[in-house]
């Protein structure tokens, strides 16, 4: 069944059991690969093999030509957790000069109104793609973010730490997409035929300064992905273990002789991949639909920043000729000597600024 944003809203209590399906390989033919990824047969299949009386959404997040992507987290938490506001406003749809693909395709409202997440992405380099590091890292603001950025005058820094230890803010602070299920299915070709015999590269010269046997992932390369499976069950998302799968597909193949079209006549592999999906139906069917929570991001309507954005140019103009707020942060770590960042470059790199002989 076709998703229905609209009535999810709405209707909340009557509408049908969701799932969203991600794909999460950066591959589209539309860009320099030329080729669409496996994850997103994957992704397709899945849609088709789920119950169609759900309702069944998904997105590819591949890199396409010209097309925004998603913008990196700031670590706002990392100043105050009540600066981390839900859903993240770093950004904003339709933003000509940040344009964000977590904003433009609606992700925060598809994941609030799904009840099950089905995440499909390959391992490259031994971690996950960088479209899903990018995704999850901006999922941050769920546990726990900020979901009244009125508190904070929008970004305000030093109200964020002053709300931090207010005791309204342990009313604020939830778990916002608590009680979904994530299911994560990861596939790889071990190094496909870059490895000899000995376990190491074919290409490394210096073969003798490591043992292979130590590698963390030839272990268990399904732990590429904790950090996402982590990330969700301490924002309480389940993530049964059965629904955490890694397969191997290509190994020792070239990379060109594993594409899709070669990857679904692996029987063995197509078999672990049915019955995840499989398990992920059973998993999903039997626990139901998810209530509501408190702070929604469907349906949410971001507040005007206007007068929020002016008082942190303000802001921004104080710190860059070395007169931050007064006992802020940035004025503190001024006066100390520490990350000595009053500069009228900001958008120069160090390297530049160092090379031109720019002084701050």
């Amino acid at each position: 069944m076709i998703p229905n944003d609209k009535a999810a809203i709405e209707n909340p209590n009557s509408r049908p059991l969701r799932v969203l399906i991600i794909s999460g390989s950066q591959r589209r033919q539309y860009n320099c690969p030329g080729v669409d990824s496996k994850s997103r047969t994957l992704m397709l299949k899945m849609a088709e093999m789920l119950p169609q009386e759900w309702e069944i959404d998904y997105e590819d997040l591949g890199n396409v030509f010209a097309r925004q992507r998603i913008q990196p987290c700031n670590a706002c938490v990392s100043t105050s957790m009540a600066l981390c506001v839900w859903p993240c406003n770093c950004y904003t749809k339709n933003n000509k000069d940040e344009p964000d693909l977590m904003w433009d395709l609606d992700l925060y409202q598809r994941l609030d109104l799904a009840d099950a997440w089905a995440i499909i992405g390959p391992v490259n380099w031994y971690a996950p793609s960088s479209n899903l590091k990018l995704m999850f890292d901006r999922l941050v603001c769920m546990n726990g973010g900020n979901p009244i950025e009125s508190t904070i005058d929008h970004k305000d820094p030093e109200k964020a730490i002053e709300l931090e230890h207010k005791e309204e803010w342990k009313e604020m602070s939830l778990n916002h997409l608590e009680g979904r299920t994530a299911a994560f299915f990861c596939y790889g070709d071990e190094g496909g035929d870059e490895f000899g015999e000995d376990g190491r590269p074919k290409l490394l010269r210096h073969k003798e300064y490591f043992n292979p046997a130590e590698e963390i992932f030839t272990k268990d390369t399904r732990n590429t992905y904790a950090p996402f499976v982590w990330q969700c069950r301490y924002g309480g998302i389940e993530v049964p273990d059965e629904l955490w799968q890694y397969a191997i597909v290509g190994d020792g193949k070239k990379y060109s002789e594993m594409q899709a079209e070669h990857m679904v006549r692996e029987d063995a592999f197509m078999n672990s991949f049915s019955n995840w999906v499989k398990a992920f139906t059973s998993f999903v069917g039997q626990k139901g639909k998810v209530p509501p929570a408190k702070y929604r991001a469907a349906g949410y309507t971001p507040p005007n920043h206007t007068i929020g954005d002016l008082k942190l140019g303000w802001r921004y103009f104080q710190m860059m000729i070395g007169k931050g707020p007064k006992d802020s942060s940035p004025q503190q770590q001024h006066d100390e000597g520490l990350n000595d960042d009053a500069t009228w470059h900001p958008k120069k790199g160090e390297g530049e600024k160092l090379r031109q002989g720019l002084k701050d």
